[in-house]
């Protein structure tokens, strides 16, 4: 059987092991990259945000990205009713990018892996990883082609990046349940022919139906505008129970005072997608040779763009330490890497917990609205979710809760 030799094989060719890849490849790594799928291909993930501009260029991605128009992401609105609250991410704590993108994912992977590809990186699509041995220092994994041939790859070092694929999880019994309440998504792109002109027509929208069910819209720069439903998964079994994934984002539309005009009626562009008990974890980060990010570590929820984030951040991170380790270094992956990300994992499963009991939902509506509250929330809001210079960071655990205590009171 044909073995090739690289330092360092990254599964998975989506943002995390794009910019893994793009990161060795410019310090001189020899690497491989293996994708099951064939790009482009549908994934949700679609609406991104601030943090994750700093690791598209360190990554040397950048500025390929931005040659492609998707449309900008200054900040985000969520509606409640009659209640808008809306964060513009030039007016946060701290330092940090004040705009991203809202971006079709088929189209956004594509791109990042063609410039990848372009600058010489060996990327192996529809290649299948099939067993992962590992030997303390070096590591042998058994791919499959998409023609079927069998072949090995050994790699000093294997970063996992296959997210919801969960390669090295699988294989090595890493899954755990997630922390948070199980909850599932439905979601489609819609030809969105009576979209308004302005902000009002690009704008990413999220609108809450009930506390727990929400509705988002995220307007691409292609006419298109992705649409889904979220909610706890027992509400999304009730509705698809008596009704198809079509009917279900109708439905979901029509829940939606304000958008029912805007969607109501229009084709989709492909068979609505389900999501089920999307929130997953793992027992570990890392191991002797290798190393877990994105969603295959874990992911939390749709409701604050968070999941792209973490999968570049975990992503370049894992790549600067493997580079290091190959260098003869002695890496501490507890503190610099599992340690570093879990406590950014932790901030963000927070707001979304708080977000889910409503507490975070009483700070966004409350009237006057307190413009430092404001920027420091909007700094979490952006991925800034390890400067513990914000309150809203460092005290994460109570200091939304409390905040919604004294405004009930």
């Amino acid at each position: 059987m044909e073995n090739e030799i690289v330092d360092v094989l990254i599964i998975g060719a989506g943002p995390s092991g794009a910019v893994a890849a793009g990161y060795l490849q410019q310090h001189g790594v020899n690497i491989k990259v293996v994708e099951k799928q064939k790009f482009p291909r549908v994934v949700v993930g679609e609406s991104l945000i601030p943090r994750v501009m700093d690791h598209f260029e360190e990554a040397g991605l950048l500025e390929a990205l931005n040659s492609y128009g998707f449309e900008k992401k200054p900040g985000a609105r969520f509606i409640r009713g009659e209640e808008h609250c809306v964060f513009d991410f030039s007016d946060k704590f701290g330092e940090g990018w004040d705009w991203t993108w809202q971006i079709p994912r088929a189209d956004f992977d594509k791109a990042m892996t063609d410039e990848l590809q372009r600058k010489g990186v060996d990327i192996a699509f529809e290649t299948e990883v099939l067993d992962v041995s590992f030997d303390g220092t070096d590591s042998l994994t058994t791919v499959r082609d998409k023609a079927g041939k069998l072949s090995t790859i050994s790699a000093k070092f294997v970063i996992d990046c296959s997210g919801y694929g969960r390669v090295l999880p699988r294989l090595l019994k890493l899954e755990m349940p997630s922390k948070l309440d199980y909850h599932s998504a439905i979601f489609t792109h819609i030809d969105d022919v009576r979209r308004p002109d302005g902000v009002e027509g690009t704008q990413i929208s999220f609108d809450i139906i009930e506390t727990e069910v929400w509705l988002w819209v995220i307007p691409f720069s292609n006419g298109k505008t992705s649409v889904g439903i979220v909610a706890p998964t027992e509400y999304i079994n009730k509705l698809s129970a008596s009704m198809d994934n079509h009917e279900a984002i109708q439905e979901a539309i029509k829940l939606s005072d304000y958008y029912v005009a805007r969607f109501s009626g229009l084709p989709y562009e492909f068979d609505p997608i389900r999501l089920t008990n999307y929130s997953v974890a793992v027992s570990q980060f890392h191991g002797a040779g290798y190393a877990l990010t994105g969603n295959s570590t874990e992911f939390l929820d749709p409701v604050f763009s968070s999941g792209v984030c973490f999968a570049t951040e975990s992503g370049i991170l894992a790549a600067k330490l493997a580079k290091r380790q190959l260098e003869g270094e002695v890496i501490d992956w507890d503190q610099e890497y599992s340690a570093y990300m879990k406590f950014g994992i932790d901030v963000f499963t927070t707001y979304v917990k708080e977000w889910y009991t409503g507490n975070l939902q009483e700070l966004f509506y409350h009237r006057p609205e307190n413009p430092d509250v404001k920027q420091k929330i909007c700094a979490v809001l952006a991925g800034y979710v390890w400067n513990k210079e914000n309150p809203f960071v460092a005290k994460h655990r109570n200091i939304v809760k409390n905040m919604a205590y004294l405004i009930k009171q």
